[in-house]
């Protein structure tokens, strides 16, 4: 499943998300779903212990400037990558 972080990770049922992530889904972090990626952040540690794979939108995280603060853990990919993994996944969920 591809699960898709839209909004901030503070204004959302994070605890839920972290629920639902299951060994091979994939999670995006995009629009203000990218704070969740900030190195240092208590949301990052909690998505790092999960099992699914994590990605964060470059073009996101650059209106935000923010391609300083994004840790290194994190895969950036580009709305053409958001494309094949929505193609990869036909289930997909909404943050």
């Amino acid at each position: 499943m591809l699960h898709t972080l839209m909004t901030s990770p503070y204004q959302c049922d994070f605890a839920l998300l972290l629920r639902m992530l299951k060994a091979g889904d994939d999670l995006l972090l995009l629009q203000d779903g990218v704070l969740a990626a900030l190195t240092g952040s208590d949301k990052l540690a909690l998505l790092a212990a999960s099992s699914a794979t994590l990605y964060v939108l470059q073009d996101d995280v650059d209106a935000r400037g923010l391609s300083a603060q994004i840790s290194t853990s994190m895969t950036t990919v580009s709305y053409t990558d958001f494309v094949a993994l929505t193609v990869k996944h036909p289930q997909q969920m909404t943050w």
